[in-house]
């Protein structure tokens, strides 16, 4: 099963399940007017084929702590593959670093990243990013307000 051989029972699956991970089959059934075995069938061939990846709860991580949440761009000095593999692993191990994109433009990468207070992230960006040889420019953007988080894409 590949992108182009989704029909619109699997999108409308997929779709449904973005906005909420926890319908059942017969609510999907009744919202896709469609038969609650064949939902089950579609779902568990999404999740075989790895178009369902999992599912998970979005916390409001506000209510439950204090966050300081900030956008960095990165541009590599070195932009060898194994640099820029080096990289990519390095932010992958970090737990502070929410998002990283590999991106064109003026940085190399873009990065989300979760901690504490500004001292945090001083540490984190002094002894975990900075310190690689290979980085050159950061550029840090404080959020201020978190006006739009959305999770799902709309499918089609």
């Amino acid at each position: 099963m590949d992108l182009h051989k989704l029909d619109t029972t699997d999108i409308g699956i997929l779709n449904l399940l973005q906005q909420d991970a926890h319908l059942g089959y017969k609510e999907i059934a009744h919202k896709l007017k469609r038969n609650k075995s064949v939902i089950g069938e579609r779902i568990q061939r999404l999740k075989a084929n790895g178009y369902i990846k999992g599912s998970v709860a979005l916390v409001d991580v506000h209510k439950v702590m204090s966050i300081f949440l900030v956008f960095t761009f990165i541009e590599l000095k070195d932009h060898s593959q194994d640099r820029i593999q080096a990289f990519k692993e390095k932010m992958i191990s970090l737990p502070q670093i929410m998002e990283c994109y590999h991106i064109t433009g003026r940085y190399d990468f873009k990065l989300k990243i979760a901690v504490s207070d500004m001292a945090a992230y001083n540490t984190l960006l002094r002894e975990q990013v900075a310190c690689l040889d290979f980085v050159g420019k950061i550029e840090t953007f404080t959020v201020i307000d978190e006006t739009k988080m959305k999770t799902g894409y709309e499918l089609k």
